[in-house]
């Protein structure tokens, strides 16, 4: 690389900027690849199938859903940046674990008593795999963007 040009490096510091469709992905693979290679190594396989629909197919919808809401077309809401980044993460976190639960209650209870679906382990599973794949999911997204909106706003301030 000639002396002349200079690589601009990012500082450890700074936070990469906030990208939806990074995130999404992210929140599938990152449970995928350590769900199921925890269902292989213990020898589970009900478990590394999980990993790879319930569990990561949950992270990822979960993720793209409080991503593209926190955006909101690029334009925050305001109580999600005036309150603490912790407030607002617990907020989210409780109404997505909370419908996710739902959901999974729904599918495991509901479903095979009254439609065709045979009730089944996989079902079952979805009781815990739901929630807790909904809360990590919305901590990690909602963290990841506040900690990005909060430096692009103490930069709008410097400018003013």
């Amino acid at each position: 690389m000639p002396a002349s040009k200079e690589r601009t490096r990012r500082s450890r510091a700074t936070p990469r900027p906030f990208v939806l469709g990074r995130e999404v992905l992210t929140a599938y693979a990152a449970p995928a690849l350590t769900a199921g290679a925890a269902g292989v190594a213990t020898g589970q396989p009900e478990l590394a199938v999980a990993a790879c629909t319930s569990i990561a197919g949950t992270s990822a919808l979960v993720a793209f859903l409080v991503g593209a809401w926190l955006r909101r077309g690029g334009r925050p809401r305001r109580w999600t940046i005036a309150l603490p980044g912790a407030a607002v993460t617990a907020v989210l976190v409780i109404a997505t674990t909370g419908t996710a639960a739902l959901l999974g209650w729904f599918a495991a209870q509901w479903l095979p008593a009254h439609t065709l679906v045979p009730a089944s382990a996989r079902l079952e599973r979805l009781r815990i795999d739901l929630p807790v794949s909904a809360a990590l999911a919305t901590t990690i997204v909602t963290l990841r963007w506040r900690s990005t909106t909060a430096r692009q706003s103490t930069r709008n301030e410097d400018t003013r």
